[in-house]
């Protein structure tokens, strides 16, 4: 009586697959490779930028270039009229911005000619107006992209524009393809036969492979020997990441792909509660993956289908990307009748449902696609949508990347694109108090915060319990930083504190109102006795510390108050003001889940820690520790 297999298992797919996946040792492998030739690879590690975009203040439309004060009389009762090349010059949308000619530019729809080079404004012009700073869209030193990450055609336009010419991304893996049995034959190598099977299954599974993001490679056929078939595959092992094998792995006298596989390596399934299909094998040789695929194509192909695709996914980290959602609308969005718009969004998963985050939408804000996960359309003849309405968005990333996000909604720090290219976080940049209101919302799952308590001196606990007097919150130790004056590098003004500011009446830059950076600053004028309308550019909004350092680097600002590593990464110099807590206020509802617990895991680990401790004016003292309030 012939020797025959005899299945082991019977074992559903999802724990088929479990034990599976536990048994292998997969090490995926880098390459760099030029940004051209990145779409749908997937990053191996962040990517940041190597400069700023712009890289010059430019103008934001075609018009005017005027110096604002000029223009603050006017008004329909009152216009002010303007000569060319006197009082102002014209400018074109782009044009480099010379701050000794204007710092504001007025819309050329807002210009009217009266003639021989005279023009009438009727609305007052402030300072900035419709100009673009350098690094509005990127800024250099700044994750433009994290690990991880599938590459897509949007992103090209961001890695391009912050001087990112190559990209270190996963390796494609190769994946070998090997039919077994004495009567199949390929008949694109060989001349058909009568009583042969053709072997068309090994070009289905290479154009799966390639659809999959490998590199497949369909080998010689293999003849029904066991020795033979032994010596191939331990040779075949060494120069490929997963290795297919067709045919021979029922229960036929000749069957030998299980017998091969347990002698080199380990058989992990044998046997799967599927029909068709069920003779499949899950097993690994020296930790990869060896599969033993049935021969009959539909079996092949479902196989394969539910198989091999998962396993590429870990190897490729590729997932498959869904079409279109339904969200919540944050915010209001207010839209022209004369266009549809597209607008593109963020998307947060909270409480069951999505919430939709419109991002900026500026034309040249080259980075709002590459942030994008989706693309929410605005029909022309709708004048715009109410926040709280549900949307349809059209995705740009899977939705299980999306899902899996850790929500992040307030105040901005350097550490966050540190935190973000580790765990699953997508993070916004509103301020303290727009996380603390975030959080009032349930539209986020964290809110960063730094909330300076004027009469205690602590940060951060007395603010949770004014916004939340009622509820028992949780506050997430974050890390210590230093808070100070960033100025131009050897501060060739001498700038040693705030009243410099005043007294030599220098150029200053904000953070946008509800910052902790500008509550600090209040607390500092206040205490020095300054009025806030004393500092010149106290009306000057940026909406990071890396967008202040810039403007002081690029020139149109003199100082601004920041964190030191902003100061840092844009080569300032920084003058210390005072230590102050970056800590992380939690959703209640989020408490217990696994989400927070890997956000309190990652603050407490070594490599989170030494990351820290590498920062210029960081500490990670208490990091993870958790307070209750």
């Amino acid at each position: 009586m012939e020797n025959r297999n005899v299945y082991i298992d019977n074992i559903d797919v999802e724990k088929a697959l479990s034990i599976f996946f536990q048994s292998l040792e997969i090490d995926l492998q880098e390459e760099k490779i030029s940004v051209l030739d990145a779409i749908g690879r997937v990053t191996s590690q962040a990517v940041f930028a190597k400069r700023c975009s712009p890289t010059y203040s430019a103008s934001a439309m075609d018009g005017i270039l005027i110096f604002a004060e000029k223009t603050a009389e006017a008004s329909e009762v009152n216009p002010i009229y303007l000569k060319e090349n006197e009082d102002f010059i014209f400018v074109n949308t782009g044009n480099p911005i010379d701050y000794n000619l204007g710092d504001s530019v007025i819309m050329i729809e807002e210009v009217i000619s009266v003639g021989e080079g005279l023009y009438k404004i009727i609305k007052s012009s402030r300072p900035w107006q419709h100009i673009r700073p350098v690094g509005e869209d990127i800024i250099e030193g700044e994750m433009i992209i994290k690990s991880n990450h599938k590459i897509a055609p949007q992103d090209l336009g961001a890695l391009i524009s912050a001087g990112v010419l190559e990209i270190d991304v996963i390796k494609k893996p190769k994946v070998a393809i090997i039919a077994t049995g004495d009567e199949v034959i390929d008949i694109f190598k060989e001349d058909y036969k009568e009583k042969s099977v053709i072997d068309c299954n090994s070009y289905v599974f290479s154009a799966q492979i390639k659809e999959w993001g490998g590199i497949p490679e369909i080998l010689p056929k293999l003849k029904d020997d066991l020795t033979y078939i032994k010596e191939k595959l331990s040779s075949i092992v060494k120069d490929f990441d997963l290795i297919l094998i067709n045919a021979g792995s029922s229960a036929g006298s000749k069957d030998y792909t299980k017998s091969v596989i347990e002698d080199l390596g380990e058989v992990v399934v044998h046997g799967v509660a599927i029909k068709p299909g069920k003779p499949t094998i899950l097993g690994n040789v020296d930790g990869k993956p060896v599969i033993g695929i049935p021969g009959y194509p539909v079996s092949a192909f479902l196989a394969m289908d539910i198989f091999i695709k998962p396993l590429m996914e870990k190897l490729t980290q590729i997932s498959k990307e869904d079409t279109f959602v339904e969200g919540i609308l944050s915010k209001t969005i207010v839209s022209s009748l004369k266009h549809k718009e597209l607008v593109r969004v963020t998307l947060h998963y909270s409480e069951g449902k999505y919430i939709v985050n419109p991002l900026a939408r500026g034309a040249g804000i080259t980075t709002s696609l590459s942030k994008a996960d989706g693309i929410l359309e605005i029909p022309k003849e709708v004048e715009g949508i109410k926040g709280g309405e549900v949307v349809k968005v059209k995705l740009l990333k899977p939705l299980k990347e999306i899902k899996d996000y850790l929500i992040s909604v307030g105040s901005h720090d350097v550490i966050m694109d540190l935190i973000g290219d580790k765990i699953k976080l997508c993070s916004t940049h509103t301020g303290s108090f727009g996380g603390i209101l975030a959080i009032k919302q349930r539209n986020t799952h964290i809110a960063p915060i730094h909330i300076l308590d004027e009469d205690s001196g602590v940060y951060n606990i007395a603010a949770v319990k004014k916004y939340f007097p009622n509820e028992e919150m949780l506050l997430i130790k974050g890390v210590k930083r230093i808070q100070g004056l960033m100025v131009m590098k050897d501060n060739p003004l001498n700038i040693r504190e705030l009243n410099d500011i005043i007294s030599k009446k220098l150029r200053y830059v904000n953070r946008q109102r509800g910052a902790g950076t500008r509550i600090l600053l209040d607390y500092l004028l206040k205490k020095d006795n300054i009025e806030n309308e004393t500092l010149n550019g106290y009306d000057r909004e940026a909406n990071t510390h890396l967008e202040v350092a810039m403007a002081i680097k690029s020139g149109t600002a003199d100082v601004g108050l920041g964190i030191k590593e902003a100061a840092v990464i844009a080569g300032l110099d920084f003058i210390p003001i005072l230590d102050e807590d970056y800590d992380f206020l939690v959703n209640p509802k989020m408490v217990d889940s696994d989400k927070i617990k890997e956000f309190i895991a990652f603050l407490k680990s070594d490599y989170f820690i030494n990351r820290i401790n590498d920062l210029d004016g960081y500490s990670a003292i208490n990091s993870g520790e958790v307070i209750i309030i």
